[in-house]
Parts: C-alpha cells; structure tokens; sequence
C-alpha cells in the first residue's frame, strides 16, 4: 500500500533561481538532516536520467538510497523514481514549482511512500512521521534555498 506526503511552501526567490536550485539535488543535506551525503551521477547538469546516490539516516540506521531524474520540464515541474529497494521507498516524488505575481515562488514538494517486505507493515508510520514534519521540512527548503540563493 502507497501513501503520499506534501508540503508547500513560498520561497522567495524567482522561479528560474528556485528550480535549478532543486534540480540539483546535491543541496539535499542544506535542507535535510537525515541526509548524511550525496553525489550525483553523471556530474554536470541535472538531467532526465541523472542519478542521485545518497546515505540517509532514518529512526537510527543507515540506508543507501538512489533516486533517477524521470522528469524535469524547467522551471515548473521535478519527478524522481526511487531505485534502491529499502523497507520504506518513496516510489515517485516531486517539484511543482509556480511563479507568484509579486516574483516569489510557490513550491509544492510530495513523495509516494511504499512499504517492501516487512516496510509494508512499517510504511504508515514512516508517512505519518513525514506528514507530521512537512510543514517543517518546507520551511526548511524554504529558508535553505533564500540563503543558497542569496550567495
């Protein structure tokens, strides 16, 4: 069984700036404590197909994780597939970016968690647990992309 989590968020920062910040997805750890490191597979620029190899810290062990590019159509839209088979896998993922009147950018950010094996029986809690920091993990990407940005 799949369950999904989201959050939104207003950044601001123009459009064009946010997404090529999230696009590169070795800026994860600036917004995510539970990411310990990542690299990113070709270098250069992100593109369909790109690769994302990180080491996660959740609930107290350590999991490898890769996620694929599948979509990227700039600067509104980042789909993610994950590719490793862990308890808990977030199936698909995303970036829906918008364009505010007053220049800033409205980011909706949700992943589609599954449960394997015995992460079936674990997978409802894994979503409630990132349900219940969404809101925070928003304000997180939030504040990291201003300051990234800002640079």
């Amino acid at each position: 069984m799949a369950t999904q989590f989201e959050a939104t968020v207003e950044i601001d920062r123009p459009i064009a700036e946010v997404f090529a910040y999230l696009a590169d997805g070795e800026h994860d750890p600036e917004f995510s404590p539970r990411v310990m490191r990542i690299e990113k597979s070709p270098g250069g620029p992100t593109a369909v197909g790109t690769v994302f190899r990180s080491t996660v810290k959740d609930a107290g062990m350590k999991t490898r994780r890769e996620f694929r590019i599948k979509e990227l159509a700039t600067p509104t839209r980042i789909r993610w597939e994950e590719l490793s088979k862990n308890l808990v896998t977030a199936a698909e993922g995303g970036y829906d970016l918008e364009a505010t009147a007053d220049g800033t950018t409205k980011v909706r950010i949700f992943n589609v968690l599954e449960g394997h094996g015995i992460g079936k029986l674990l997978v409802g809690f894994a979503a409630g647990a990132a349900r219940k920091d969404a809101p925070a993990f928003g304000q997180r990407i939030k504040a990291a992309a201003e300051a990234a940005i800002a640079r």
